[in-house]
């Protein structure tokens, strides 16, 4: 993993492991999260959709689309659980001084955990059982309390960040103000950049399916359907993406000068200073880089005069050193590159739709969706890379260093041996289920199965479940 190469020489031996673990079970829960917050809505475009016009191939799609989501679900409350746990035993430093503040955040986070669980095996147990409307209003509440788990969560992330309303003396808070612990200065910018995220990467990754059917002569509704709906929402918020990205740069050259010289590869503060596509700090000396001159003055506040602070600036006890430099600034270029890509799918995507008023059947189009979901999430992990390397080498920035956070006794190797494990079979044990589920769809006459305790299933193609399709 590229965090090894964070170590320094004087650092505590636990660090590194605890880095390790926490950004493996981070990367891997940040996957699920897009499907808590937009995959539930766009299954509730498709049930409104059913309601308002009678489209039963979209009811179809919601009612399966909804056990695709609880099954996720659960996979992220277990991983979810796992993060919560490790707060505690990996960075008692932290905890320890700032849960206080720290663990507010997820308090709230937790009240919309169990509001959401609740309300997800309503919308499940409730097809065929609950009246239409009110039905699809628990389906509702799911979908916001997935945007409001999600909220509390960033607001904790950050607080870290941007720290704001505590008393601290002595290394510990003593005092607080919840309202300004949530609502820190970073905390509006990320939830917006995370939200759109969210639909970019549950958008194109539910599509790609359906691309890859289409290619593979699947032309039907159903499948027509379940490109469009997943496919419209990702485009609609790629191009916004972009805007709030750009707002969100500037807003880390005010306030985060660090971030922004490791973002940027500035070594030295100066003015005119050109964008570095690729390249790597070599003994604090940009090396192998593509420089476009003046593109990042410009990019910070609109004039090539512009000053930009750099590595330099930063004390030399607290300045991020050329690998933590290095990770920041190749995953901006990563994060920067796949956006672009989405963006250019998602215009083409357009310019398709709007010549012709259906679902594009052009093979390279239809190509680059069924991957596109893939390049979402590599868009995603690069830039959480840069949200939370590119603290470094801060905890809560200003206020607690990484290495003064960890743990500081025992061995937290095997602790991360066993969370492996833990991950990979639950991926194991989801995928599984969810190919299960797949080929259980295909077959349209076992659509329909028996719950415990339960009223007989409606038969497929009577009621208000809808015929099959291939899934």
């Amino acid at each position: 993993m590229v965090l090894s190469a964070l170590m320094g020489a004087a650092d505590p031996p636990q660090l590194l492991p605890a880095r390790e673990q926490m950004a493996f079970t981070l990367g891997f829960h940040i996957i699920l999260v897009p499907f808590g917050v937009a995959f539930t809505f766009m299954m509730l475009i498709c049930h409104y959709r059913a309601l308002r016009g009678g489209d039963q191939v979209a009811l179809l799609l919601a009612q399966r689309w909804s056990k695709v989501a609880a099954v996720l679900f659960a996979v992220g409350a277990v991983s979810g659980t796992v993060l919560t746990f490790e707060l505690g035993l990996l960075w008692p430093g932290l905890m320890g001084r700032y849960g206080q503040a720290f663990g507010f955040p997820f308090a709230i986070e937790g009240l919309f955990f169990f509001l959401e669980a609740i309300f997800m095996a309503i919308y499940i147990y409730g097809w065929k059982r609950l009246p239409p409307w009110p039905h699809f209003l628990t389906g509702v509440v799911v979908t916001l309390s997935g945007i409001g788990g999600t909220a509390s969560v960033i607001g904790a992330n950050s607080w870290m960040n941007q720290p704001a309303g505590i008393v601290v003396k002595n290394g510990y808070v003593v005092d607080m103000i919840p309202s300004k612990v949530f609502f820190n200065g970073a905390f509006w910018w990320e939830a917006v950049h995370m939200f759109l995220a969210a639909y970019i990467v549950a958008g194109f990754a539910v599509a790609g399916v359906y691309a890859w059917g289409l290619l593979k002569g699947r032309r039907d509704r159903y499948h027509r359907l379940g490109f469009l709906v997943p496919f419209t929402v990702a485009a609609v918020a790629m191009p916004l993406q972009f805007i709030v990205g750009d707002t969100i740069a500037r807003q880390v050259y005010d306030r985060e000068p660090a971030k922004f010289a490791a973002i940027e590869l500035v070594p030295k503060t100066g003015d005119h200073v050109p964008e570095i596509l690729g390249g790597v700090l070599v003994d604090g000396k940009v090396r192998y880089g593509l420089p476009l001159p003046d593109i990042a003055s410009i990019l910070a506040a609109f004039r090539p005069s512009a000053e930009i602070k750099g590595l330099d600036a930063i004390p030399a006890a607290v300045r991020p050193d050329d690998a933590v430099v290095n990770v920041v600034h190749l995953a901006f270029d990563v994060m920067v590159a796949t956006g672009s890509l989405l963006l250019l799918l998602s215009l083409w995507f357009g310019w398709l739709w709007w010549r012709r008023r259906e679902v594009p059947t052009n093979r390279w189009f239809l190509r680059g969706s069924a991957v596109a979901g893939l390049v979402a999430v590599a868009s995603l992990e690069s830039g959480w890379v840069v949200t939370e390397v590119g603290r470094q080498p801060w905890t809560v920035v200003g206020l607690l260093l990484t290495k003064d956070a960890v743990a500081t006794e025992g061995n937290l190797w095997p602790l991360f041996a066993m969370v492996l494990v833990i991950y990979l079979c639950v991926a194991a044990g989801a995928i599984f289920v969810l190919r299960s589920m797949c080929r259980r769809w295909r077959d349209e006459s076992t659509d329909a199965v028996a719950v415990p305790y339960g009223p007989k299933p409606t038969p497929v193609g009577s009621g208000n479940t809808p015929g099959a399709g291939d899934a």
